[in-house]
Parts: structure tokens; sequence; C-alpha cells
């Protein structure tokens, strides 16, 4: 595959100037681990779906890593190659990247709630070679399913099963081999910090996913001001139950511990009791996830009555924190609520401080890191003073190389500032507060949902005449979506019908809206352009 990254090479000298950018990759600091702390642990994988738990030390989380490494280059893999991924958290996705990298391949991780529609564009446009994933996940046969797509991805070459029985898993395509693997035994392939790391999705706000691509300088430098803002280091221990095929996982479950020489202990099921368990058992000093997560932690820890003593940070990112839970989660954890906003392209963009008062977290999304400038702009990109809301530009040292193919979506002017589609607000102090998107995306418990995507689906149901998809609030999951319908002439349609016709079209079943309101007819703009922010107001008025 020919990465071409075209917004690297345009601010490598400021960056690396500024300091931002280190010039170091993940194989760089695993060999610091395997130097400085061999035998500590490193990884601790909980499977819930499969009632394991698997541990490793840096020293074993390295061999392990060549291991994988030698037994994809036995597939054909090597600089450049994608191997993409639809695996739940747990050691199998922290081993493949890192053996990707000892190759100078590229990691592509996808949402295990993916299916057939949303798999079958992102394998064939990002070309990739291998792909890895559970037999089976949450009772859904993940292998079949894509064994089932591979006539029409004429790259694909292997499917690797991980926790499979047979000839094409993991255990015996990847770690079958009874003789250690000894770096120098390694095809020469590791990839430089501005080479193309990882591949990743973002959701489809223009008609279908982009596959943004980041380095290892643009994701590093996001990461260690984010680890030094929180204060984390190498006897912190990690907990991670948001997916870590998600940026957020991705970055500070599987990544930032590695740069930190930290313990990482990963749940591939969220289950608020266990997470308690966890914190408690494996001493958990940081943990992060989206309302939700804050929401049910709080609850379980505070009808169980059990402290979570060891917690000193639980970071809150996806949809803003309602001021009443940060109350109560700081005085149920014991724990500071830190808030934060950022995007697949960029990481963390903006976090409250440890010691911002609490009302900081309730009522902004923080202030940007080191290496990251924010602008609220007007329609003519001229400054708009605090207070008022315009479209939000970010400038960082973590932004991304560039959309996968599709250069001329990068929205990234020549001064480097990339428009983020979102609208927000600055307040005298710098601190951001997001207040809606321009782009139409529903953030349903830190999930984006594509609703140009689920709208298109449902045009071409034979009842629906017109369809407009908007959030309405939910106190746990931030956001869910509800359709608005005006029925076809003669025809009808209800909840059930329109839930079995998304299915049936194999449509993540997270995007399939959880309210459908029928009308005759939908407010609309004198040129017809439906008019969402009515609808919005609608649907508030009858929920109240």
């Amino acid at each position: 595959m020919d990465f071409d990254a075209v917004l690297i090479a345009p601010r490598r000298a400021a960056s690396v100037a500024a300091g931002h950018w280190h010039d170091r990759t993940i194989n760089d600091y695993l060999a610091d681990c395997v130097r400085e702390r061999p035998d500590a642990p490193a990884l601790t994988a909980v499977s819930l779906d499969r009632g394991t738990v698997v541990r490793y030390s840096w020293s074993e989380l390295a061999r392990l890593a060549d291991r994988v490494a030698a037994g994809l280059s036995g597939l054909g893999i090597g600089a450049r190659d994608v191997v993409s991924c639809q695996l739940p958290n747990g050691w199998h996705l922290t081993v493949l990247y890192l053996a990707c990298t000892r190759l100078g391949a590229v990691l592509n991780p996808l949402m295990p709630i993916f299916r057939e529609r949303e798999l079958a564009f992102m394998l064939a446009h990002a070309e990739c070679k291998v792909v890895v994933v559970p037999e089976t996940f949450r009772g859904f046969a993940h292998a079949q399913m894509v064994r089932g797509l591979r006539g029409a991805l004429p790259a694909l070459r292997h499917v690797v099963v991980a926790d499979g029985e047979g000839p094409d898993s993991f255990e015996a395509l990847l770690t079958g081999k009874d003789a250690p693997v000894a770096p120098a035994q390694l095809p020469h392939g590791s990839p430089g910090p501005d080479d193309v790391t990882q591949l990743i999705y973002t959701s489809g706000t223009t008609g279908e996913p982009k596959g943004a691509m980041h380095t290892a300088n643009t994701l590093f430098s996001n990461i260690v001001a984010y680890a030094a803002r929180l204060g984390l280091g190498a006897d912190d221990v990690v907990l991670m139950a948001s997916p870590m095929a998600h940026q957020t996982g991705f970055m500070y479950g599987l990544m930032m511990p590695v740069m930190l020489g930290a313990h990482a202990v990963l749940q591939d099921i969220w289950d608020p009791a266990r997470a308690a368990a966890l914190i408690r058992k494996q001493g958990v000093t940081f943990t992060m996830g989206s309302t939700p997560f804050l929401t049910d932690l709080a609850r379980v820890v505070a009808e169980s009555g059990t402290p979570v003593p060891s917690l000193r940070t639980f970071l809150c990112a996806g949809a803003p924190i309602p001021g009443a839970l940060v109350e109560r989660a700081r005085a149920t954890l014991g724990a500071t609520i830190v808030s934060a906003w950022g995007m697949s392209e960029n990481g963390a963009v903006t976090m409250t401080l440890p010691d911002d008062p609490e009302t900081r977290a309730s009522t902004t999304d923080g202030c940007p890191l080191p290496g990251v400038e924010i602008r609220v702009v007007d329609g003519a990109d001229a400054d708009l003073p605090a207070g008022q809301t315009g479209r939000l530009l970010v400038r960082a040292c973590s932004n991304f190389g560039g959309y996968l193919k599709r250069p001329h979506l990068n929205s990234t002017d020549a001064d480097g500032w990339f428009d983020t589609g979102d609208l927000a607000r600055l307040d005298a102090d710098g601190y951001l507060r997001i207040a809606g998107r321009s782009k139409d995306v529903i953030i349903r418990g830190g999930e984006n949902i594509p609703v140009l995507e689920v709208e298109t689906l449902l045009y071409r149901h034979p009842a629906v005449a017109q369809v407009a998809i908007v959030a309405y609030p939910d106190a746990r999951l931030g956001e869910r979506a509800c359709a608005f319908v005006v029925p076809r002439a003669g025809q009808s349609i209800d909840m059930a019908g329109m839930v079995d016709w998304l299915r049936q079209q194999k449509m993540a079943l997270q995007y399939i809206p959880e309210k459908l309101v029928l009308r005759e007819a939908l407010p609309a703009t004198p040129a017809g352009k439906i008019q969402k922010f009515r609808l919005r107001e609608m649907l508030l008025g009858e929920t109240g």
C-alpha cells in the first residue's frame, strides 16, 4: 500500500524543534521496558466473554510480539502492508500491534460492533492482506462473517481466527512455532517515526467512513502530553474497558502503558461490578470512558458499599458530563473526575486539569494540551470572542497524516488548521465547550452514529417517503437516535419494521434508531432542506 500522509512533512521541522515530536516508536518504548523492568507486570487481559485471564511481563510480551511478527512475515506481511483486526480488548490486539510495528506493517483496528456493511467497505478500502477476528464474541460468529466477505476482497490473503482451533487459528498461524524468535531473525522493516503505523476509520459523516492515517510521532506527541497532564507514570495501573478499536482505547489503553512502562488491565465487555472488582484487585489508579461508564461505576460502588481506594483519576470523554454526576462520582469513587474532548484525527485535544474546580468537568471540555492550538471562528474564518459559538479549528502536533486515498477530504489549510466540523465556544479562561456538530453525527455512549448512512438505508424502505434522524438526550448514554419518518401514501411502518429492515441491511445494532416518530410532513426551509433543529425541539417538547 502506498500511504501518502501528505500532512506530515510540512510540519516536521517545527514539531521536532518545539519538542513535540520525539522520533520514537513503540518499539523503542517496549525496549526500554524490557531493559528496565523485564519481570514487572505489563498486561493483564480479562475476558468476560471467554472466562479467561492472561498475564504477561514485559519480557514475555516482547518475546510474544517477536513470535507473532515472524508468523505475520510467514504470511507475506511486510512494510506498509495492512493488517486489519476486529478484536475485543485483550492480549491478541496488543500483541498484534507490537508485532506489526516489528515489520513496519500498518494495523487497522475495527470495532467489534461492525457487521458486513461496514466491514466490506473498510477492508476493501484498506486493501488489507490479513484480517484477525475472534471465532465468536458475545455470541456473534465474526469468523464466519468475514469468510463470507472474502469474495469481495481481492487483496485479502488470510483470515486469522483468535482463540480458534483450526489451521487458520491465531495460535497455529502466528504463535505456533516452537523455537523462540530473536529480533535479529526478523525481517528488517521496522517503521520510522513518520511512517504510517495506524489506520483508523472515522464514522461516515460524508456518506462513507474515512481512514485516518497516524504515525508514531502524531500518536506519541499526544500520549506524552496526555500522561504528563494527568501525572501518570510507570507505577500507575491503567484499566481500559473502552474498546481498543477506538482511538481512546488504542492510544491510552494499548500505547500509553507501553510508553510509561505501566501495567495495563484490559476488560473486553463492560460490566461495572467486574470493573470495580478489578480496580480493587489490581490496584488500578487510572481509567477512562464515556459518561455511561462513569455513571455505572459510581452506581455499583455506591450500591455495594465497597470503595475503590486506589483509583485516583477517571477521565470522561465522548459526551458532556452532568454536574450532578461529577459530584456523585467524586464523592463515591474518591477520584478526580477529568473531562476531555478529542477526535480520531487528533487524539485528545482538550482536557481539564486535575486540580481544576469540580465545576470545570461538567461545564467545559477542558483547555488545550501542550502542542495544541484551537480557534473558534465565524463563516469567514474570523476569530470569535469568548462566549460566542462558531466553527472549531484545531492545529496540533498530533494532527493525523491525512485520509487514506481521500486527500481532498483532509480539511486542513496551508497553515495547518484542521476544520473539525464541530461547533464550540471558548470561555474567558480559554476552556472549550462543544456546542453541537455541524457534521451530522449523533454520539451514543461515546459511539458516533453515521446519520447519513442510516437515513440512506431507511430511504430505501418501500414505506418511507421522507426521513430525518436526530439526537435526543439520555441520562446514561448521553444521546440516543430518533427517526422522524413520513410514510408513503397508503404505506405504513412501525418500530419493529424499521429495526428489522436495518438489521437486514447488516447495519451495526448500535446505529439503529431507538425511537420512531411518524409525521405527515417534516419542517423544512423554503429550499426544501429539513430543519433538524425544529425536530429536536419537537422531540424535547414531547419527552420533557
